[in-house]
């Protein structure tokens, strides 16, 4: 049979030490022995210690500052304790665990057979249970393919961070189902491109998706800007013209004077001219082509409507548009 302590001869009863652990954890910011204010956190030790009366106040205080040295305040926060931060395009925003292949420990030792084995088989059981539910696995899959496409078009971290939020918009929205994955993908890309001002074409991501049709896509962009109430800033044709000009490699002097053209018809008759109805791509692609002709580069209609994956009638269309707005004359060519 055990013996009972008594707490009592030490003079301090067992809910008084619980109360005054809770209270000294509690008043981290005053001191509770002079009520002084005035407290030195030592984080090599961990201790908060009473400037005045020199009271030991809280011992097991946590660093949460930068794990490595800072010389920087930008050093300061980017260097975290945590390892990478949480990200949209990952299913499950990154907060798992994974278990890699690699057969060594942490010492470069080779793990024996019956090791590897064993984590082999916890590899797959833990990668069963971060993708178990239907929600889940439609995220892998979207996210997956959302990583290809990006890869394909060399699109910036941000814009794909912007369409994996309106893919999982779409998807708490019920919006997905009974479509393909890959459209609304697609779809949720060109709007984070549009939204973004990343020149991207509608044709460029289906065709970048190998299997889908154009179609397709654009329903699916409808739907998700009807659908979450997107509101689209307008294309501007300046922002497509150095693309269209590397493609056909026009120099940069031609490249200045399209884009002057394109500002100068726009404040002139059309205001904005994405307002108008204009496909962008032709306006940028004529003001090109009017601008080769001033300059004298030996462009043809042709040349520039397939770097713009427009048509020649397209471009003559949208070349006298700019004309008529700016009275100008042409040269001959």
């Amino acid at each position: 049979m055990e013996k009972e302590v008594d707490l009592q001869p030490i003079g301090i009863s067992l809910d008084h030490a619980n109360k005054e652990t809770r209270r000294a954890k509690q008043l981290v910011d005053k001191c509770p022995e002079c009520g002084s204010s005035n407290l030195i956190h030592d984080y090599d030790t961990g201790e908060t210690v009473c400037g005045e009366c020199g009271l030991v106040i809280y011992e097991q205080m946590m660093d949460k500052g930068p794990e490595w040295r800072a010389f920087t305040e930008e050093q300061r926060v980017s260097r975290t304790r945590v390892g990478a931060p949480t990200s949209y395009t990952v299913h499950d925003k990154g907060l798992s665990t994974t278990i890699s292949q690699v057969g060594y420990d942490a010492f470069g030792r080779k793990l024996p057979l019956t090791t590897r084995i064993q984590m082999w088989r916890l590899r797959k059981w833990q990668t069963r249970t971060r993708v178990h539910a239907s929600v889940e696995r439609n995220l892998a899959q979207a996210m997956n393919e959302l990583d290809l496409l990006c890869n394909k078009l060399y699109i910036t971290p941000t814009t794909k961070e912007k369409a994996a939020v309106i893919y999982r918009k779409a998807l708490d929205n019920s919006l997905v189902r009974g479509r393909s994955i890959k459209a609304v993908v697609a779809a949720a890309l060109y709007a984070a491109c549009r939204d973004g001002g990343l020149q991207r074409t509608l044709q460029e991501i289906t065709r970048a998706t190998l299997t889908l049709d154009k179609k397709d896509v654009a329903r699916c962009y409808r739907l998700l800007l009807r659908e979450l109430k997107i509101q689209m800033p307008f294309p501007y044709p300046v922002g497509c013209i150095s693309k269209i000009a590397e493609k056909v490699n026009i120099s940069g002097k031609t490249q200045g004077l399209a884009i002057q053209l394109l500002s100068q018809a726009g404040e002139k008759k059309f205001g904005k001219l994405a307002d108008q109805g204009k496909n962008p791509t032709s306006m940028a692609a004529a003001a090109l082509y009017l601008a080769c002709l001033y300059n004298n580069e030996k462009k043809t209609q042709k040349n520039i409507a397939d770097a713009a994956e427009v048509t020649e009638v397209t471009i003559r269309n949208r070349y006298l548009t700019i004309v008529r707005a700016l009275n100008l004359k042409v040269p001959k060519h």
